[in-house]
């Protein structure tokens, strides 16, 4: 009998960029590939969720093509860019109706264009919603970032992401890009005081 392909990992292929303290602190992150799919409004509304949804089901259904074609992985945690037309500050006090946000989960770099589209029309297929459409291939750079572990309401985040803001221009630094947090805690199964998220936003 041949013996079993094992599984790849990616946060285990990548751990020192997943390592989050309650402090902040700074983390060099490589390039990563991700499904991801664009949105506005707040986390739990209608095109939040729809767009979730097409997320999930177009992650499963890639990977378990590519664990049939004898490529199998684990699907990662889901991720999330956070962002306002005001700025990173304006997310903390605006208006969660204006909020921006690109929902992703990491693959890794043999998922391709051909594998996703072929994903997208067996969803379709299957009478899955149209938001399947506009989930795409995505790559990330962010290098240099300030990273902190969460653990409680994501409605208290905000003195968290206040901290980060400080310890960077603390050691001459300033926030760029888009907020970016890592869901390791599985909302609908785990309490909101237990929830574990690492935050994270590149500087320069």
């Amino acid at each position: 009998m041949a013996a079993k392909t094992p599984k790849l990992d990616l946060y285990k292929e990548r751990k020192a960029e997943y390592v989050a303290r309650k402090a902040p602190s700074l983390v060099t992150v490589g390039r990563a590939g991700y499904l991801a799919i664009v949105g506005q409004g707040p986390p739990g509304g209608e095109a939040f969720t729809a767009g979730l949804c097409a997320l999930y089901a177009a992650a499963f259904t890639v990977k378990m093509t590519s664990k049939f074609a004898g490529r199998d992985y684990k699907v990662c945690h889901l991720e999330g860019l956070w962002w306002s037309d005001d700025g990173a500050e304006a997310l903390l006090d605006g208006p969660r109706e204006a909020w921006r946000w690109r929902l992703m989960i990491r693959v890794p770099e043999f998922i391709g264009p051909d594998q996703l589209a072929a994903t997208v029309e067996a969803l379709l297929a299957k009478g899955k919603g149209p938001e399947v459409a506009e989930v795409t291939l995505a790559e990330l750079a962010e290098g240099l970032c300030v990273q902190r572990l969460h653990v409680g309401p994501y409605a208290e985040e905000g003195a968290a992401m206040r901290a980060m803001s400080a310890f960077a221009r603390e050691r001459g630094l300033s926030l760029h890009g888009r907020h970016h947090e890592i869901y390791l805690s599985d909302a609908r199964r785990v309490a909101p005081e237990r929830l574990r998220t690492i935050l994270r936003h590149p500087v320069r």
